[in-house]
């Protein structure tokens, strides 16, 4: 039995990715606040005389309609949800980084609205200028937390006392945090633990702290998968070194 059509109208949406198809159309890859992520067939959209062309750019909320069945819908409409400033070009490659991690280790068609939110959210304190890397690392939580890989953040595994700011761990991807010494290499700070449980850090150690655990625990849910955003950075990173 063949599904029925579905036939969605401006639903809030963003454009995460999108590539050529034929000579006028592109393949987008979205994430809607209701519906999950999907691929849409948006056709007639490029070449001078395309009217969605302008409206169907990344990092802006989009009103977003569509008709068909399963991956072969078919994007009937779009038009802008809000007209904000667009993110600064010195965080453009932070925006993609969301991007992609939603791409690689979100499931079609099931929608997250609270990660749909945080991710609204997160652009939002990129466009206002708020400190991008305490921004990045509260969007990497949160999303593992919707993912169901939440980080337990308030105990030691082994023996469940709870985390002090002055002791230090280690994090097994298996088992959670571990207690360990200060010398130990690779050794987190129980106060950085503490600060990104609250989603508040203050200082560089807890900001690098935070960095590597999240880096740790996503890894371990993208399977070995790179991501090419990090390789960029690190190259862009090594080239400006060398200016």
């Amino acid at each position: 039995m063949t599904r029925s059509v579905r036939r969605i109208q401006l639903t809030p949406g963003y454009i995460l990715h999108h590539r050529p198809y034929r000579d006028t159309s592109r393949i987008l890859e979205v994430v809607t606040r209701d519906h999950g992520r999907l691929t849409l067939f948006a056709r007639g959209v490029r070449g001078p005389k395309a009217k969605l062309a302008s409206v169907l750019q990344p990092f802006q909320m989009l009103l977003l309609s569509w008709t068909g069945r399963g991956d072969a819908a078919q994007l009937t409409a779009a038009e802008s949800a809000e007209h904000g400033p667009p993110v600064p070009a010195s965080c453009l490659m932070a925006a993609f980084y969301l991007n992609e991690l939603l791409m690689k280790l979100t499931t079609r068609h099931d929608p997250l609205p609270m990660l749909f939110d945080n991710y609204h959210a997160t652009l939002e304190s990129l466009r206002r200028g708020a400190p991008l890397e305490q921004g990045l690392r509260i969007f990497e939580k949160r999303l593992l937390e919707a993912l169901g890989y939440g980080l337990d953040l308030s105990a030691e595994a082994q023996t469940g006392k709870r985390i002090e700011p002055g002791e230090y761990y280690h994090f097994r991807p298996e088992q959670g945090l571990v207690a360990t010494v200060a010398e130990a290499a690779g050794a987190l700070a129980g106060r950085s633990l503490i600060g990104l449980a609250s989603e508040h850090l203050a200082g560089a150690r807890e900001l690098d702290d935070s960095r590597r655990l999240l880096q740790a625990a996503l890894a371990r849910c993208l399977e070995g998968r790179p991501l090419a955003t990090r390789g960029v950075a690190r190259a862009v990173a090594r080239r400006e070194s060398h200016t």
